[in-house]
C-alpha cells in the first residue's frame, strides 16, 4: 500500500495520524444516531442492529453477485 506523496517508510505514521480520529468519528455518530433513536421512543440499539444486519445481506448480496459475474462483471 502506498500513500501518494509520502515514502513507503512514513506510511505506518500517516495510518496511525489518521486511523484512531476516524475510529473516534465513527463511534461518535454511533453513538448519536443510538441516542437519537431512543428520544424518539424507537429502540436505538435495535435500529441499529437491524441497519447493520442490512448491510451486511447487502454486502454478501454484492460479493456473491461479483463473483458470479466474473472479474469485469460482465
Amino acid at each position: 500500500m502506498v500513500v501518494p506523496g509520502h515514502w513507503e517508510s512514513n506510511l505506518q505514521k500517516e495510518l496511525n495520524r489518521y486511523i484512531p480520529t476516524a475510529a473516534a468519528f465513527g463511534c461518535m455518530c454511533i453513538a448519536a444516531l443510538t441516542v437519537l433513536a431512543d428520544l424518539m421512543g424507537g429502540s436505538g440499539t435495535g435500529i441499529l442492529l437491524a441497519v447493520i444486519i442490512i448491510y451486511q445481506y447487502f454486502e454478501i448480496f454484492e460479493k456473491e453477485k461479483t463473483s458470479e459475474l466474473g472479474f469485469f462483471g460482465f
